[in-house]
């Protein structure tokens, strides 16, 4: 009895992704030709927890002329900033039984686009990111140049906790896999080890352990070439693609999950705000949970 129990909860598990696909989830990701009014996009988009990328977003922001690698050499070239370094560009990532840090080091910004434009040479891959405002602590320099938040969308969202993103292109382009929180019963989880790279001097990379703490939970399957043998599940999730070209911006509402990749020199701006406990997040934790115990995970 309990057994079938058990299994008709996963059945309903597996079933509730398609009815929340149908109900709310877009086909793909829409486009806005405008910023909207703060009401429109409390109400059309977070709410809803939709994404959406808007055009013209950004179309006032010095940025978008002025950063240049001429421009930010003259600007901030001699400036020292946190540089993550990795072997092969994946920060943040399952390798083997571990999840691996990336390496952390100091640079000019002149070395880093040296290095992008191929004058210079430095093991691995570079990538100028910090979660907690680089830009404000590293580079003020550079602050004249983007508005200090996103008017519009703080008046919607300055009072909401985990983070609704709102994704800024300057240059380049970002290229996104997104799944909606309803995926979650298709989307598998490990606990690994956390580690971090470390950039020797020979210009090798080693993995070291990160001592006394515990374990993270991550997902081990790349989206891009899942193992559907070892996680079959996964072929029952539905990914949305989308492309942030320069000039606009994307909302990436709290609890999607989400790969990212980038072309060559790209350069994007975050804007993160707390997101609302509401029933949403308790929805969410609900399916996390039920998940979790039915063994779907």
């Amino acid at each position: 009895m309990a057994e079938a129990a058990l299994e008709a909860v996963r059945r309903v598990l597996q079933e509730f992704p398609a009815e929340a696909r149908d109900l709310n989830v877009p086909c793909v990701v829409p486009y806005l030709d405008d910023p909207p009014t703060p009401l429109c996009f409390y109400r059309d988009w977070v709410c809803p927890n939709r994404p959406c990328i808007i055009r013209n977003a950004l179309q006032h922001w010095p940025a978008l002329h002025k950063w240049s690698p001429s421009y930010l050499r003259a600007m901030v070239g001699s400036t020292e900033v946190s540089v993550a370094v990795t072997p092969d560009g994946y920060a943040d990532a399952v390798r083997g039984d571990r999840f691996v840090m990336p390496a952390e080091c100091r640079l000019p910004i002149s070395h880093v686009l040296d290095v992008l434009e191929g004058q210079a040479q430095h093991p691995g891959v570079l990538y100028v990111q910090k979660q907690c405002s680089n830009l404000p602590t590293e580079l003020p320099q550079l602050l004249s140049d983007i508005e200090s938040h996103v008017p519009w969308a703080s008046e919607s969202l300055v009072h909401k906790d985990h983070y609704e993103n709102l994704y800024c292109v300057v240059s380049g382009e970002k290229h996104f896999l997104l799944h909606p929180p309803s995926d979650r019963p298709f989307i598998p989880y490990n606990l690994y080890t956390p580690a971090s790279y470390q950039l020797t001097e020979e210009g090798t990379f080693r993995v070291v352990d990160e001592e006394a703490m515990e374990k993270v939970p991550w997902i081990p399957l790349d989206p891009l070439a899942p193992d559907l043998a070892r996680y079959p599940s996964y072929s029952q999730a539905r990914a949305l693609h989308c492309t942030v070209r320069a000039g606009e911006l994307l909302y990436l509402p709290s609890l999607w999950f989400h790969h990212v990749q980038q072309s060559h020199g790209c350069i994007a701006v975050n804007f993160w705000y707390d997101m609302e406990y509401d029933l949403k997040y308790s929805y969410f934790q609900l399916m996390e949970s039920l998940t979790r115990a039915t063994g779907l995970d």
